[in-house]
Order: structure tokens, then C-alpha cells, then sequence
């Protein structure tokens, strides 16, 4: 028998509960599946990185840990975690959500809807947007859900480039990498996306020197990773209009705190931690998925690289 323990929470053990023994029917496994276990019997755990686990020493008898969430900042520094790790990647729910959530706050930026939305005065004022074609997109991050959105927006006809660190090619969009790359992909970048991980090499990457690349009056959309951008950096950015707006979805510290410069500031558009929730039915059929695959000798999905950190 396969022991399966969740350890993401009593909370998510509520609604997860039924859609992962679902799935894990649906493959037929002779499986055991809890919310608490002694940890030597224990050969998956279904995790999230606020689970009261820490120390995975015990689990003498662990073949991997499938994290619930895309994000795994928080447990590929843990020197105790010694087996292979998987992160979420769920294209029919995550995946889907965060190319709905992208592309829908381009297009916000890009036709200027805000000018209409929030117009208390009633102003008649008819400013025509320029045609998709005519504005240049850059998406900072061309993992599973960089590509994804970078694919729709180009299918939109806007002009997309893509920047990762590591060179990538990427049908229909023209791709940059390392640090020059960096350069010339924000120089263009009317409307940017920021889709990287969170790591000591992409923290504060959209600095006051970076931000100072794009041209005057960019709007930034970033459903990535709240340390990406250097708050500071970016208010000074938006006052000066530099930066022409900036829809955020992720912060340093949520729920983002009452007296951050970010709710108060007409430029920024704050949304709180939605852009590309994990959908349970979905996530289940990853997890059961990658049991499966143990279980039946298969490679893992979406393992991370721990020297990269996701």
C-alpha cells in the first residue's frame, strides 16, 4: 500500500480531501491517504510551505514531496528535504487562470480603460487606442506560464518578445536572455509582464535602474512574485511617470500591509493574490498523476532544480 500524507493544512485538507481520493481511484492505486501519519511510514507528502512539516529527517521512508503550489521559494533552501520535489504545474487550472488574469490586464492597459472606468467628472474624452500591433509586449519569464501568456498576447497580434535567463526559443516570439538581453527586452516593453520566480537572482530585478530602461509611461503587470520589484524604486518611478501604472497582484508581505504607499497611490492597481489560484479538481489529478508515476517507476513532473531554485 502507498502512503500518501497531507501536510498542507487542515484547512485545504477539507476541500482537498474528496478530489484527491478521486483521483487517485481513477488510477487505481492501493493507497492510504491522511492528514496525519507516523513519518517513517509515510512515501509521499502532499505539501504547501506554510505546513507545520519542517523537518523531513524522519521520513526515512519518503520518495518525494509534490508541493500544491507553482511557488517553491520557501522549501528548496530545507537541508533536511533530500528527495525529489515537484512544484504545481496545472495548465488546465493554474496555467489557465493566470493567461486569463494576463491578458485581460493587457488589454485593460492597452485600450486605456481606466480612462472610462474611473471617470467621476463625466468626461467626453475619445482617445482611440493604437491597434495590438502597434504595442510592444514583454514578458520577463519564459517558464510554463511565460510561454503561455506570451503565446496568447502574440495570438492578439501584439509584438512580444520574452526574456529569460537562460536562452529559450519560443515560436512567434522574439526572445532575449541574460543580462544584455535584459536590457534590450525592457527597452521596448510599452506594457510588461512579470512572470519569473522568486530568487536570489530575480529579487529587486526591476530596480530604479531597470525601471528607468522602458520607455516613459509603461505600464507593469506583475502576477509573478512580489520581491521582483523594488517597492521604493517603483512608487519614485510611477511619481515621476516613468511608469505610467502598475497592476500587482503579488506582494513582500501578505496581505500587503494597510500603510503600504501602494494603496494609496492612484498608479497602482492592487489585486489581492488571484491571478493564478491553485484550482483543487485540477491540482488533484497533478498530484495523483505524479503518485502514479512513482509508483509505477516514471519520472516525476515538474521537478524542481534545487541550484536554480524552481
Amino acid at each position: 500500500m502507498t502512503n500518501i500524507l497531507f501536510a498542507a493544512g487542515p484547512d485545504r485538507w477539507a476541500v482537498y480531501e474528496a478530489p484527491l481520493r478521486a483521483a487517485l481511484d481513477g488510477f487505481g492505486l492501493d493507497y492510504a491517504l491522511r492528514c496525519e501519519a507516523e513519518p517513517e511510514t509515510v512515501d509521499y507528502i502532499v505539501y504547501a510551505p506554510d505546513s507545520e512539516v519542517r523537518d523531513f529527517t524522519p521520513y526515512t521512508r519518503l520518495k518525494a514531496v509534490l508541493n500544491l503550489w507553482a511557488g517553491v521559494e520557501r522549501i528548496t533552501g530545507n537541508k533536511t528535504l533530500t528527495v525529489p520535489l515537484a512544484r504545481m504545474v496545472d495548465e488546465e487550472g493554474l496555467t489557465q487562470g493566470m493567461l486569463e488574469y494576463v491578458t485581460g490586464h493587457v488589454l485593460r492597459h492597452h485600450l486605456g480603460m481606466d480612462r472610462y472606468i474611473m471617470n467621476p467628472d463625466h468626461r467626453w474624452d475619445p482617445v482611440v487606442p493604437p491597434l495590438a500591433s502597434e504595442r510592444p509586449v514583454t514578458v520577463l519569464g519564459l517558464g510554463t506560464l511565460g510561454t503561455a501568456c506570451a503565446g496568447a498576447l502574440a495570438g492578439l497580434g501584439f509584438p512580444v518578445s520574452g526574456w529569460s535567463r537562460t536562452p529559450r526559443e519560443v515560436e512567434g516570439i522574439t526572445c532575449h536572455h541574460g543580462p544584455d538581453g535584459l536590457t534590450k527586452a525592457l527597452a521596448g516593453a510599452e506594457i510588461l509582464v512579470l512572470l519569473l520566480p522568486d530568487t536570489p537572482a530575480t529579487q529587486d530585478l526591476m530596480n530604479r535602474e531597470t525601471l528607468a530602461l522602458l520607455p516613459r509611461g509603461a505600464c507593469i503587470v506583475n502576477p509573478g512574485r512580489g520581491p521582483l520589484i523594488d517597492d521604493a524604486a517603483l512608487v519614485e518611478a510611477l511619481d515621476q511617470g516613468q511608469v505610467g501604472h502598475a497592476t500587482l497582484d503579488v506582494f513582500r508581505r501578505e496581505p500587503l500591509p494597510q500603510d503600504h504607499p501602494f494603496w494609496a497611490h492612484p498608479g497602482v492597481t492592487i489585486t489581492p493574490h488571484v491571478a493564478a489560484d491553485t484550482r483543487v479538481p485540477s491540482a488533484s489529478r497533478v498530484i495523483a498523476e505524479n503518485i502514479r508515476r512513482g509508483e509505477a517507476g516514471e519520472p516525476l513532473l515538474h521537478l524542481v532544480d534545487r541550484a536554480a531554485g524552481y
